[in-house]
């Protein structure tokens, strides 16, 4: 397929150099032109401006950091909307708030064109390996034309929905579950390591036992190394997301608890420094809180 891609981050970039080598053809975008630059060897085509990306392509794939950054290159000075052909879909693989995902809806309902809010779970690492989860919503028809784009780059598809914004509502408590599992991983340890146990062998009981998702390996197996840099998400990434549910569960008037609870772990972790580090670098309150580690 012709393929427009916009935001070459470290997840952006695994995402579209899977898409490359699948044999699509590329045009790509990146404020750090930069690294747009490197996929040249890969065959694509480097674009001026978001317009320029988003213009006659099938499919324009975005892939930004927050709303603000989707928003401009979109409507604003990037101008992609009005740039994006008439049937073109435009798949936003962005963590976005959900209202922002219903005005996309209907700016490109406006041109005649087609919307699939198409989040993802899973870390720089597993976009590499072309192992995401894809939460896929929007026109039925519209997710079975990108098919074979989610394809290259994830292990599954779900398809949650025939409007937009529930993909997003799913990846914001998606995300939500993993912050609390950071924090009771974290609270967990803080008791196993101050009572003189090996965490490495409480972390090997839970993952031989009832917890062995990947989330419990991934997460513990940072917290146990107290490896929080290189950043897979970083900690601002996700104070972002923890904002955008809790303005979605005001809407609805759900409250969640847990969720105010995270959201202090994230600015006391900025406020202590760690800007840079991973954002499950949190667990740090919690070792802190039981003076088994000294602040940042």
């Amino acid at each position: 397929m012709k393929v427009g891609f916009i935001g070459l981050g470290n997840m952006g970039s695994a995402i579209a150099r899977n898409l490359a080598k699948a044999g699509h053809s590329l045009r790509v975008y990146n404020r750090t032109r930069a690294r747009a630059e490197e996929f040249r060897a890969l065959g694509a085509t480097v674009a001026a401006t978001p317009g320029e990306a988003a213009s006659g392509v099938e499919v324009l794939i975005t892939m930004l950091a927050d709303d603000h950054a989707l928003e401009d290159v979109m409507s604003g000075s990037g101008q992609a909307v009005q740039s994006l052909s008439a049937g073109a879909i435009h798949a936003g693989m962005s963590t976005i708030s959900v209202a922002l995902s219903r005005r996309l809806a209907e700016a490109h309902r406006e041109r005649q064109q087609h919307y699939i809010a198409a989040p993802v779970f899973g870390r720089p690492e597993a976009a590499a390996a072309a192992k995401l989860f894809v939460m896929a919503a929007g026109p039925s028809d519209q997710i079975e034309r990108c098919r074979v784009l989610f394809d290259a780059i994830g292990q599954k598809t779900f398809v949650v929905d025939e409007q937009a914004p529930s993909a997003n509502t799913v990846k914001l408590a998606g995300n939500f579950l993993i912050s609390t599992t950071i924090e009771s991983l974290a609270e967990s340890f803080a008791l196993v390591q101050k009572s003189g146990i090996d965490v490495s062998k409480f972390l090997d009981v839970l993952t031989g036992s009832l917890f062995a998702a990947p989330i419990f390996r991934t997460y513990g197996g940072l917290i146990a190394k107290g490896q929080y840099e290189p950043a897979g998400f970083k900690m601002p990434l996700g104070l972002k997301d923890n904002r955008l549910l809790l303005e979605a569960a005001e809407e609805k008037a759900v409250p969640l608890p847990m969720a105010s609870l995270i959201r202090d772990r994230f600015l006391t972790a900025m406020a202590q420094g760690l800007g840079e580090a991973d954002w499950s670098a949190i667990a740090r309150m919690s070792l802190q809180n039981a003076g088994l580690e000294k602040a940042a």
